[in-house]
């Protein structure tokens, strides 16, 4: 079995079987293709079915010269995924990084805004221009429904129910599942489409589309980036955030306020209660007012 048979069938073994998105997939794909180079620069003539423990461990060992230990542990993750698969498909009967340590990190915590910085990131937004009403729109939904960036890229006009008070969303793995907007919220959608997306020709493919750029398509995720960066700096706000961070911020902030945990993990997408609770450790108070407020004894 070459590598590159290898990997188109890891490829659309994720795809079908596992239904991950196309950025997921993109990522595990990147970890393989870094060994398959590490193996030919190296002159090693290995095939994915002989792989052994030390070869992986010798570019383990190459990829930690250059890399954080997140970035480390994520590729070797991604290789004991992609060996598991040659598991699963009877390729292998053994996975040569079950031996292979992961580096120990920290579990960082996101980066969040406050109420007055989200103001002033979405008052900075120039209304002067169709761009400048869309993209107050687009921060609007982010913030305000705690989408991740290719959710947002991705709405559609018949995923908006207003009536119900929910959008639908399209999250990991082609999970669906609807999450509250209020109604200011709806608001500047509703005018959006009415005054500024209603002079757009949506090229093919693109009709049913919510955001588009001034060509008729969908944005990409890097421009969401370059929106949300070129705000940061025109307000000289001394923090790295994108997308991610006013999506951070909406789940603070409704914890802040005494939102259930739960009830945050749904409106996220997340699939772990886990997940959602790395919110309560930037909060310490909110464990502390749970207990004054519900526990007997008090």
């Amino acid at each position: 079995m070459k590598w590159q048979h290898a990997l188109k069938d890891y490829q659309l073994f994720l795809k079908i079987e596992r239904g991950l998105a196309k950025n997921t997939i993109d990522s595990y794909t990147r970890d393989i293709q870094k060994l398959i180079l590490f193996l030919e620069k190296n002159k090693v003539s290995v095939s994915p079915i002989k792989m052994d423990t030390k070869t992986i461990q010798q570019f383990i060992y190459e990829v930690a010269k250059s890399v954080q230990p997140t970035t480390q542990s994520r590729i070797i993750s991604g290789l004991r995924n992609f060996f598991d698969y040659l598991i699963f498909e009877d390729y292998r009967t053994d996975n040569p990084t079950d031996l292979i340590e992961t580096p120990k990190i920290g579990r960082k915590l996101p980066d969040t805004l406050s109420e007055n910085e989200i103001n002033d990131l979405i008052n900075a937004i120039d209304l002067s221009y169709p761009q400048g009403e869309r993209n107050r729109t687009i921060l609007e939904t982010i913030y305000s429904c705690g989408l991740r960036v290719s959710e947002v890229i991705s709405l559609k006009i018949s995923d908006l129910f207003f009536e119900e008070g929910f959008v639908k969303v399209l999250g990991k793995g082609n999970k669906e599942r609807f999450t509250p907007i209020n109604y200011n919220t709806q608001k500047y959608i509703a005018f959006y489409i009415k005054d500024i997306r209603s002079h757009i020709s949506p090229q093919k493919g693109h009709e049913d589309t919510l955001f588009l750029n001034r060509r008729g398509k969908s944005l990409t995720r890097q421009m969401i980036f370059m929106i949300i960066k070129d705000l940061a700096i025109k307000i000289n706000l001394n923090k790295k955030i994108g997308p991610h961070t006013l999506r951070h911020s909406f789940a603070t902030h409704l914890l802040e306020g005494g939102a259930d945990l739960r009830a945050i993990q749904q409106m996220l997408g997340h699939e772990s209660i886990t997940t959602t609770e790395i919110y309560v450790h930037l909060d310490k108070t909110y464990l502390k007012d749970v207990v004054e407020k519900f526990h007997p004894r008090n």
